[in-house]
């Protein structure tokens, strides 16, 4: 069942979100519905970090396993000779 939520926010902050609901193809509304879904997610306890955006979680784990910032440093240098 679907019910009315009325909200008073900022005009620059629903200008915003209408624009960011835009670029995703989606309404305030399914964004708002979303963001409420994952605050009240029970898979994800209140005290853990919010859960990644799609594009960012899909990143996680390409890296190899234990690359730090040397290795890091040592592959500019190596690629910038």
């Amino acid at each position: 069942m679907q019910t009315r939520l009325t909200q008073r926010l900022d005009s620059e902050l629903i200008e915003r979100a209408k624009d960011l609901a835009s670029e995703r193809h989606t309404s305030v509304s399914q964004l708002v519905a979303q963001y409420f879904g994952s605050l009240t997610s029970k898979d994800t306890p209140a005290s853990k970090d919010p859960p990644l955006p799609p594009v960012t979680r899909s990143l996680v784990g390409v890296l190899k396993p234990g690359l730090d910032e040397q290795d890091y440093r040592d592959h500019l240098a190596q690629k910038h000779r």
